[in-house]
């Protein structure tokens, strides 16, 4: 279940926990992602889903998410006889950053919209109040 925002800013909070609140990502995205974080080189699915010790179609709909939220990039490797693979490598921790800050202020001008929506939505009542006294 979601928290609210008040439970979020109550808790303790570590940089991971960036990619669940801003991105909605899941235990198993964080340990992929770790994975993919930790190698020195780029890795297959085989080689995350060792690593993470899930099936390879688990590992392979968890590094999905990750590549449609940005936190890596795939690259496709052509074997010299025909045919290729694909690995995986984290994205620049800045280029990662930067869209991490720039959903957090369309997010904050987002609440912002709607708080003033509520304010005006809530206000009239009282202003009718008032002029009728």
């Amino acid at each position: 279940m979601a928290q609210s925002m008040a439970e979020q800013l109550q808790q303790d909070m570590e940089c991971e926990g960036l990619l669940e609140c801003i991105h909605g990502l899941k235990q198993l995205d964080k340990d992929c992602f770790r994975a993919v974080v930790e190698s020195d080189e780029p890795l297959t699915i085989d080689e995350i889903a060792d690593d993470v010790d899930r099936e390879r179609s688990t590992a392979y709909r968890s590094i999905q998410r990750l590549l449609q939220s940005g936190f890596i990039q795939k690259e496709q490797i052509n074997y010299e006889q025909g045919g290729y693979y694909h690995v995986y490598r984290p994205t620049d921790p800045d280029q990662i950053a930067s869209d991490m800050q720039r959903k957090l202020n369309d997010w904050y001008a987002k609440m912002g919209q709607l708080i003033q929506e509520f304010e005006n939505k809530y206000d009239a009542p009282e202003d009718i109040a008032v002029a009728d006294s």
